[in-house]
């Protein structure tokens, strides 16, 4: 899109930012209601910022949407720290905090990432702190977790502080649903770290602040992300009756992307209870559900952020293959499961389907890709990719191993992180 000419530069040059914001809209291809979805307002009240020619604007809204669409902050009015006409000044330290939520979303790909109700009360604080959540996740995807965590920790103390200081339950509710997703990004960034307690802990406050925002979408998610971790940590019946618990949160109302995902998750935890009928069942269910899914085009529904595709179920076999000790899952998906995820989940895949490997007696093969794995697991410094490694490894057994299990044995012996 051509920000540098044309009627953006028109609109941005006698301060209609509200126009800008409609042709970069209108330019994507996007809707009133989708954006109001990603930025926490109703499409009446995108409408109403798209008309406001030339009054004043509120910055957080400014700041979130010019972020989602990647429009050059300058033609906001939000260039080198000022604020757009008739803001907040800017040593207000509400409007420095709102200026650097959308400075983080503003490094991050746009996430479709909508709130329970899209009338937000919170002044745009709500949408502000999911953008910046979103950035954070965004970067998880390229930065070592132990240089994220920090930050991520300092953004959910803002959170809570804020949400303290909020002014009524309905905001205050709104603000739990913020945190939770936060909250529930610690516990994946404490998990890559390989600090499972924390992680389980993490994952625990973000179920617990979903209760409280009383979303029930929210709820099953975060309910089912706890059952993810349990059932990759090994604990099979805990994250089958977490799924469970998830299903009946949401009852008989559960959108198809919640059925097709809570399968996959019911698929890994039956693969470590051993029982390979029902994981593949499941396996074939959430696949059929995906399929469905990808043919209706429809972006996913908050709490999701990311789509779910065919290809995440056929990472998820191989997952279920690794642990039933099924070369032929595997095999059968390797390849396309491979262009799934970032840098260290696709490492955590490789070294599934290594095990798949291992377990089909190719162990020259198996140990070539855990090694590539593990130049993944030391350059980001992952806990979970290095635990994964070891794991590998265990399943060899063998007095004279090979030069290539040898050379891995000696890049994995005296690894702290």
């Amino acid at each position: 899109m051509d920000f540098q000419t044309g009627p953006i530069r028109d609109a941005s040059r006698t301060g209609d930012y509200g126009r800008v914001i409609e042709l970069a809209r209108k330019g994507r291809h996007m809707t009133q209601a989708a954006l109001g979805q990603a930025l926490g307002l109703s499409q009446s009240a995108v409408s109403r910022l798209e008309k406001r020619g030339s009054a004043s604007y509120s910055t957080d809204v400014l700041a979130a949407a010019a972020a989602h669409l990647q429009i050059p902050p300058a033609l906001v009015g939000l260039a080198d720290g000022r604020s757009a006409q008739g803001q907040t000044r800017d040593d207000d330290p509400m409007h420095r905090r709102t200026v650097l939520g959308g400075a983080v979303a503003a490094m991050a790909t746009p996430i479709l990432a909508a709130v329970p109700d899209p009338r937000d009360t919170t002044g745009g604080h709500a949408a502000a702190l999911r953008l910046t959540t979103n950035a954070y996740r965004r970067l998880d995807g390229t930065t070592p977790s132990r240089d994220l965590a920090d930050a991520v920790e300092g953004h959910i103390r803002l959170i809570q502080t804020i949400t303290r200081a909020a002014a009524g339950d309905t905001d205050r509710a709104r603000l739990a649903a913020v945190g939770s997703e936060a909250a529930s990004f610690a516990g994946w960034l404490a998990w890559d770290k390989g600090d499972h307690g924390s992680a389980r802990s993490w994952y625990g406050g973000a179920v617990k602040a979903a209760r409280t925002s009383g979303n029930a979408l929210l709820t099953a998610y975060q309910t089912g992300t706890l059952a993810q971790f349990e059932a990759h940590a090994g604990n099979g019946v805990e994250a089958l009756n977490l799924a469970r618990r998830a299903r009946r949160v949401l009852g008989d109302q559960r959108p198809a992307v919640a059925d097709a995902w809570l399968s996959s998750v019911e698929a890994l935890g039956h693969a470590v209870t051993g029982d390979r009928h029902k994981a593949d069942r499941a396996l074939t269910e959430s696949r059929t559900a995906a399929e469905a899914l990808t043919a209706e085009q429809e972006p996913p529904p908050w709490p999701w952020v990311f789509s779910f595709t065919p290809d995440k179920v056929g990472a998820c076999r191989v997952a279920c293959g690794a642990r039933l000790q099924l070369p032929e899952w595997v095999q059968a998906e390797d390849v396309e499961a491979l262009t799934t995820g970032h840098a260290k989940q696709r490492a955590l895949l490789v070294l599934d389907i290594a095990a798949g490997h291992l377990a089909g007696g190719r162990v020259e093969a198996a140990f070539a890709l855990a090694s590539s794995a593990l130049d993944t697991g030391l350059r980001y410094r992952s806990g979970r990719i290095m635990e994964r490694a070891r794991a590998v490894r265990r399943g060899l057994t063998t007095a004279s191993p090979s030069k290539v299990v040898r050379d891995f044995d000696e890049r994995l012996h005296g690894v702290y992180l």
